[in-house]
């Protein structure tokens, strides 16, 4: 993230009076930018200054108010919108304007980051929502893709952390219990890990509309996670089926460079004594994919990721798929494979761990060791008698994919142990975005 107290770009100092007086209001601004972000208290002096050095700008005052979102800000002065667009990124803007947009990243870092204390309602949780938006896109992204991008993993934690307290600050149960408030939360992943935290909790209406979310963040995620996937070709070829002679398995290149020796230098023609086909025959034996998936709390969001992920692989074709899910107990979760919202349902969230109750269950639906991938989900913080048992599961020719977390800041606090240990096994932890865990089953599966 861009330092908001370095925003200008390098210039050379320059010893004149409107030089030092842009300074002076910068700091001026930055100061109360501070001051408001640490404390709930106006400091009067530095209030009356930032409100005259808007008025000079000829921004509006309801810019300095954290109480006006920027949406609404941008609703009644809409030439700010492009302003706002990019405004922290990393490229070169226009000489003379430093105090300008001083003023403006003070109001998308006070919306963001002073969130306060108290009770929180549906509303503001959304209007937070909607301003960290508005962040992300002076930051030079879309909404939600600060998450996605290399180098800002840190700064999405700290959203994602601000956005889980809003949640937990919420009086959820009575918002879910009053159709009008919760149509106005939109899922999260913050929300839908306090929801499935909590739904032993609820009944009824509240009950009803807690499904509700988690169906459309479910459905929401599913459409995403499906466009990564979709493209997957499932199969190995099968050299021993000889390729169809047909036109659209016709190897042009082969075809050519095979019959290079016919070319006929006087008429400039290649003539072609044979025709080169693609073998496009592919296993018939289905690929088997177990996922096995830590349900303790701190892994919510690697669990509901690859719950839904292991739903759109199960409706591909030649992909078996069978998932289980563990604390101290573990549950063969493969009958509802296909629907990650009855499994996510069927989930209980926190309690102890306990990785050899999953093996004893996982471990029979290896049939086929050379034809099966095995996911195990979890921040391996388990019995360190598990590790024999995945040395031998990747002895035995099964691709074994640890996984750490692939999750929205692509953070997780992993066992050091169990993480050296798998490193030597030739098998490192991943951890990530899932993007990277949808690569390494399309590699095994194609």
């Amino acid at each position: 993230m861009t330092d908001p107290t370095d925003l200008t770009p390098d210039t050379p100092a320059v010893d004149d009076g409107s030089q030092s007086a842009d300074q002076t209001r910068r700091q001026v601004l930055y100061w109360r930018l501070l001051s408001r972000l640490f404390s709930p208290d106006e400091e009067p002096a530095l209030e009356t200054a930032s409100v005259g050095i808007v008025g000079d700008l000829g921004l509006p005052p309801a810019l300095l108010d954290p109480g006006v979102s920027v949406d609404n800000l941008v609703q009644r002065f809409p030439d700010l919108a492009a302003e706002f667009q990019d405004l922290m990124a990393e490229k070169e803007h226009g000489d003379g304007d430093e105090v300008r947009r001083a003023a403006l990243v003070s109001k998308l870092l006070l919306n963001v980051f002073a969130t306060g204390s108290g009770n929180v309602t549906a509303t503001q949780l959304e209007s937070w929502k909607s301003d960290a938006g508005w962040f992300e896109k002076g930051m030079g992204c879309e909404p939600g893709g600060l998450r996605h991008r290399v180098g800002d993993e840190e700064l999405a934690k700290v959203l994602a952390g601000i956005e889980g307290d809003l949640v937990r600050r919420m009086h959820l149960r009575e918002v879910l219990a009053d159709p009008a408030l919760a149509r106005q939360l939109t899922p999260s992943m913050s929300l839908i890990e306090q929801l499935l935290h909590d739904k032993s909790n609820l009944s009824g209406v509240a009950l009803a509309n807690a499904k509700a979310l988690i169906r459309r963040f479910v459905d929401e995620v599913a459409q995403v996670l499906r466009t990564q996937v979709e493209k997957s070709s499932v199969g190995t070829i099968d050299r021993s089926v000889p390729p169809k002679r047909v036109f659209r398995n016709l190897d042009v290149e082969r075809t050519i460079w095979k019959n290079l020796t016919n070319w006929n230098e006087e008429d400039q023609r290649l003539y072609v004594d044979r025709l080169y086909y693609k073998q496009t025959a592919r296993r018939t034996t289905p690929a088997r994919m177990i996922v096995v998936v830590d349900q303790s709390g701190s892994m919510v969001d690697a669990m509901v990721n690859c719950t839904i992920l292991a739903s759109i692989f199960a409706g591909l074709p030649k992909v078996d798929v069978h998932l289980v899910a563990y604390d101290t107990r573990a549950l063969d979760l493969t009958p509802w494979v296909h629907d990650p919202f009855e499994v996510l349902l069927r989930t209980t969230l926190g309690g102890g761990t306990d990785g050899t109750v999953a093996m004893a269950l996982a471990r029979p639906k290896i049939t086929d060791p050379r034809n099966t991938v095995m996911v195990w989900i979890s921040d391996f913080y388990d019995n360190r008698s598990l590790i024999n048992d995945f040395e031998a599961i990747h002895r035995s020719g099964v691709k074994f994919i640890p996984v750490g977390s692939v999750n929205s800041s692509g953070h997780a606090s992993v066992d050091p142990w169990y993480r050296q240990k798998l490193k030597a096994m030739g098998t490192p932890v991943l951890s990530g975005h899932i993007r990277k865990l949808v690569s390494e089953l399309k590699n095994f599966l194609t």
